[in-house]
């Protein structure tokens, strides 16, 4: 897979298992539905390698989905809002860190996409962290002043060349996000992890019952819907999640991920593996159908983030 456009640095986010991922899918996907987007990376690397016609991105996160929705709708908007927002910080260190806390100070208060955009290219390994009061509270990074206003402008207007047109967004719950996906489409789902640090995640603003969620589930497979879900794993001797009832009739993979965000988070180095349950519905499409994913590509798209593109191409198509 060729490198793909990432304005948003996200921890936990699938970005290095896309290709794995992708290679779950039917070859006949209409809509593909993100309802824990997140950074989106999964739809924008279905978007490049023509694996789904259009997208639906969902996420709880409301100035998240705000600010990728900016990303999508209105890069030049986004990409000069935040070159003034990175630019403000000065050279000195003590001057950036309190430019920082100003600009988080900031985004509590109005929730600005940009804002957003500025405090996860310069936070402390991209950790996403509120407080129980719903507070972006994460520390600054003192060792980068975060993406030079170039390259994010270049990602910003790569991932708008791939899922303009062809997206809607949403900031509502999981069930209600996938509540009109039919046969044709696919789910995918990469909620919150259990018992990576209690019932509440700070990297989300809300967590995830586990009986309503296998509960949705069978209700998809009740419906025929192909869906994928990253749910539970193993960090070493460690198993996080609880696995997925055999009443669903998933099919579980195991996906070896090395030292994932998983085990930044709790300070370890084992290697990393995380299971990826594939539907019963998904399953038989994927036995009906050995097509080569990525056969018809939106080459396009690719070619214009090409890295032998300057800026100024991409910038022309705007």
């Amino acid at each position: 897979m060729s490198r793909l456009p990432h304005p948003i640095q996200y921890q936990g986010s699938k970005r290095n298992l896309a290709s794995r991922i992708l290679a779950c899918f039917p070859a006949d996907v209409q809509t593909l539905y993100e309802p824990f987007a997140g950074s989106a990376a999964i739809s924008i690397a279905a978007a490049a390698e023509g694996a789904a016609k259009d997208f639906a991105i969902n996420d709880l996160n409301q100035p998240l989905v705000r600010l990728l929705q900016g990303i999508v709708e209105n890069p030049c908007v986004i990409a000069e809002e935040y070159a003034a927002v990175w630019s403000n910080q000065g050279d000195e260190l003590a001057q950036s860190l309190s430019h920082f806390n100003a600009v988080r100070d900031a985004f509590n208060r109005t929730h600005a996409p940009e804002l957003l955009l500025y405090l996860l290219a310069r936070c402390v390994k991209g950790a996403v962290r509120y407080n129980r009061q719903g507070l972006f509270n994460q520390s600054p990074d003192k060792r980068r002043k975060g993406t030079r206003p170039e390259t994010m402008r270049r990602n910003i207007y790569g991932v708008s060349l791939l899922l303009k047109g062809r997206s809607r967004f949403l900031s509502v719950d999981y069930l209600e996000a996938i509540q009109n996906a039919t046969a044709s489409d696919l789910v995918y789902m990469d909620p919150p992890y259990q018992g990576v640090s209690g019932e509440r995640d700070g990297r989300y603003l809300s967590g995830l019952d586990f009986e309503l969620f296998a509960k949705s589930l069978a209700q998809l497979n009740e419906r025929d819907i192909s869906y994928i879900v990253s749910y539970d794993g193993k960090l070493g001797d460690y198993s996080y999640g609880q696995i997925l009832p055999d009443s669903l009739e998933l099919e579980r993979l195991e996906l070896v991920v090395g030292r994932s965000s998983t085990a930044t988070l709790l300070g370890r180095n084992d290697v990393t593996i995380e299971s990826l349950y594939l539907s019963r519905a998904l399953v038989a499409r994927l036995s009906k159908s050995r097509h080569r994913l990525g056969a018809h590509k939106h080459t396009a798209s690719l070619n214009l983030f090409s890295t032998s593109h300057d800026l100024e191409t991409l910038e022309a198509v705007y």
